[in-house]
């Protein structure tokens, strides 16, 4: 669905992006992490033709861009931050107004009109739509924005922090959406700094790190289980001396022991008497995974990072790095 290979981009003599080569596959729900400053808004600028690279290929539903954008984009629904729209119009009346100018067939009257409605249903703004947008929370314009990106029942989806102004339930029911939208057969790509909703939502990962992808894979494959099992314990003395050396970390009443089979360390455990309030496999979670893989080279999810850098590198003038 998207490719790219050796993808670059320099403002100047700033790199944003440097030599990525990304691979979504049709059906995937792609997020895309990184730290502030790490890309990630210029690279999704890239693969719908709003910014040119400067050296590198983008493929997209198959098509180069942005010299074939306009094959594609009929088939792509976009959220770039925050969505535009005229203020003193309402939700339908932008919409109506977006599906008119998009590119492609626009069908009748009629099923313009039902994509509308099925649109602003599916995110929560069909009992609402009269308001003027001025009057929308930027909750409310988020989602409005995703039901421009829904109105033409796109194959691929493109979101650049989808939900930047939602509060958590309106979180969840994004999640439920793209995740409802996925088992239908439309692809997800998304770049967002909220770990959790990646974690929640996502199939597969990529990292971007000072423009470079540092890391692309499925998410199962890297939370995979580390050998280690977290119990917890109302005896802990005793857990500890059953084990036999296997414990290599207690604080208080919760252990964390070296073990590949916990089914087996439970028996053993309940054969020794020891009462186990709870077993679980450890797996590392999406923050270890990201952070282990980023640097110091740009803003550590909102920590601000200072690097020296040799004299002719790359942010030695003290340029910023673009998102």
């Amino acid at each position: 669905m998207i490719t790219t290979r050796d993808l670059t981009k320099r403002f100047g003599h700033v790199a944003a992006v440097r030599s990525v080569s990304l691979d979504v596959r049709e059906g995937d729900r792609y997020g895309l992490l990184g730290p502030n400053g790490s890309g990630k808004s210029t690279l999704v600028r890239m693969l719908l033709g709003l910014v040119y690279a400067t050296s590198g290929s983008i493929t997209v539903l198959g098509e180069p861009v942005p010299r074939h954008v306009s094959r594609v984009l009929p088939s792509i629904g976009a959220l770039i931050e925050e969505p535009a729209a005229y203020p003193h119009l309402s939700g339908r009346a932008n919409l109506r107004l977006l599906d008119a100018a998009g590119p492609g067939p626009h069908g009748s009257r009629r099923t313009r009109r039902r994509r509308i409605d099925e649109a602003l249903e599916q995110v929560g703004l069909a009992g609402i739509d009269r308001r003027p947008v001025r009057a929308y929370s930027l909750g409310m314009r988020q989602r409005l924005g995703l039901a421009a990106a829904l109105v033409r029942r796109p194959r691929l989806l493109i979101l650049d922090e989808p939900a930047n102004g939602l509060d958590p339930r309106g979180i969840r029911d994004m999640r439920d959406l793209l995740t409802g939208l996925n088992s239908t057969g439309v692809t997800v790509f998304m770049s967002s700094h909220l770990l959790p909703e990646v974690s929640a939502l996502c199939t597969r990962i990529g990292v971007l790190d000072s423009g470079r992808l540092v890391l692309q894979d499925e998410l199962a494959a890297l939370q995979k289980p580390t050998g280690r099992v977290l119990i917890s314990t109302d005896d802990p003395e005793r857990a500890v001396a059953t084990l036999d050396g296997l414990v290599e970390h207690r604080d208080g009443s919760d252990l964390v022991v070296r073990s590949a089979d916990p089914a087996a360390l439970n028996a053993r455990l309940v054969a020794a008497g020891v009462p186990v309030r709870s077993l679980m496999v450890q797996r590392r979670t999406l923050e270890e995974i990201v952070l282990e893989v980023t640097g110091a080279g740009s803003d550590q999810f909102g920590v601000p990072a200072v690097t020296p850098s040799a004299p002719g590198s790359p942010g030695a003038s003290g340029e910023t790095t673009p998102r």
